[in-house]
């Protein structure tokens, strides 16, 4: 069972995130030869101000 944890800068919407869940979902299946059920995918919405790209703060950016 494929766990996915997928960390993105908070603002996705609802909609965006069901899109990338799918075509990872997806992607898992084809590659893999799992089926969709066994996928498991956890988004973490993360705010820029707790976020650095090489000791960069992402909201500085």
């Amino acid at each position: 069972m494929p766990v996915v944890n997928i960390s993105l800068y908070a603002g996705r919407t609802a909609e965006q995130k069901a899109a990338l869940a799918l075509a990872v979902t997806k992607t898992i299946s084809e590659t893999a030869g799992i089926p969709d059920s066994a996928t498991t995918i956890i988004f973490s919405d993360v705010e820029k101000t707790d976020w650095s790209i090489g000791g960069v703060m992402a909201s500085e950016g």
